[in-house]
């Protein structure tokens, strides 16, 4: 159980309570056969598009022709190689330049996805035979190394519940099983993840074939989103839609514009200059933030102006991956109401 937490450390690094700084986005590890030039040309082609497809967060972006263009000079994107070895397969670790990488990008027309990306939990109940049970590492090691691994090359920050006393108490396989929603989410608080995922994996009788279905708890609607086929390819058709999902949603839009816009935001609650230094440097660490200023110091709170790409919609989605930021509400008014352009927030 201990490892599905070493995992996510070694390959997230958390920044916030509800954020993940996403490390290795521009770095991908390609397997090779050989390692004559030609294997390493391709297994470096291979890897930029992969390392595209992080970055987007839209498999399809591979097709793109301004990206498959750049393959032709795939060593002017590359800063560093070197072969390894894992288990008897040979590999190629490439790292790429994240500022060609993502100009390339904006040239394509793609959207991009900054790296503090929503940290998930995903509650699985499989049922093999007349037997259901929650995915741990320990019951399901394979399953729990193949969510793993494919979280990883898309980018996705993923943890599994450990699944110990404290998360007994509140769940049970019938709770994923149904999707109880109130459960999960409480117990899901200690992982202080932006979402909670309930799935369920199981065999039809009929046919044989594995089915998952898998729904952010948070949804209106009991909808699920159902996977059919192997047991392997449906665990990872689910990590490549969530990760499609969340891209989704917090990507920034070409469309938008990656031209910086300016945004001023108001800040409450800050008490002293190293607050206020230390707000400006989390603001500064968005992806969508390009530069972020004090421009005036009122006695209940600063004005920012904020530089950032994208369009309002884009900046305001950051921000709810920043727990340090959160809704301002005047305690003085008896009702709550915001314009689409206003950005008021308190220092937490």
């Amino acid at each position: 159980m201990i490892r599905n937490l070493f995992l996510l450390c070694a390959m997230f690094i958390a920044f916030s309570s509800q954020a993940i700084e996403v490390k290795g986005l521009y770095q991908y590890q390609q397997p090779v056969d050989d390692k004559t030039r030609a294997s390493r040309v391709t297994a470096s082609q291979n890897a930029l598009l992969n390392v595209v497809i992080k970055v987007t967060g839209e498999p399809g972006a591979t097709n793109n022709q301004v990206v498959r263009g750049a393959l032709s000079d795939i060593s002017d994107y590359m800063t560093k190689f070197e072969y390894g070895d894992n288990e008897g397969q040979s590999y190629l670790n490439v790292q790429f330049d994240s500022n060609k990488v993502n100009t390339l990008v904006r040239e394509a027309g793609l959207p991009l996805w900054g790296n503090r990306r929503p940290l998930v939990v995903i509650w699985l109940a499989i049922e093999d035979g007349w037997r259901r049970e929650l995915l741990t590492a320990d019951t399901h090691p394979q399953v729990e190394e193949l969510l793993s691994d494919r979280a990883s090359r898309r980018g996705l920050p993923i943890v599994t519940p450990l699944l110990d006393l404290e998360d007994r108490q509140h769940v049970e396989v019938t709770d994923v099983w149904g999707n109880f929603s109130d459960s999960l989410d409480i117990a899901s608080q200690r992982y202080m993840a932006e979402r909670v995922v309930s799935a369920r994996l199981y065999q039809d009788e009929r046919s044989g074939a594995w089915e998952l279905d898998w729904r952010f708890t948070n949804e209106d609607q009991f909808e699920a989103t159902r996977h059919k086929g192997d047991k392997q390819q449906v665990i990872l058709d689910m990590v490549d839609a969530l990760a499609s999902a969340l891209a989704s949603e917090y990507a920034i839009d070409a469309a938008s514009g990656y031209d910086a816009q300016q945004q001023m935001l108001k800040l409450y609650n800050t008490t002293s200059f190293v607050d206020i230094e230390y707000a400006l440097r989390r603001l500064r660490s968005l992806s969508v933030v390009t530069d972020a200023n004090v421009s005036h110091v009122a006695k209940k709170f600063i004005e920012i102006n904020v530089s950032h790409t994208g369009n309002v919609d884009d900046l305001r989605k950051a921000l709810t991956l920043d727990s340090y930021f959160s809704d301002y509400r005047d305690p003085d008014k008896f009702y709550y109401s915001t314009s689409n352009d206003d950005l008021e927030y308190a220092w937490q």
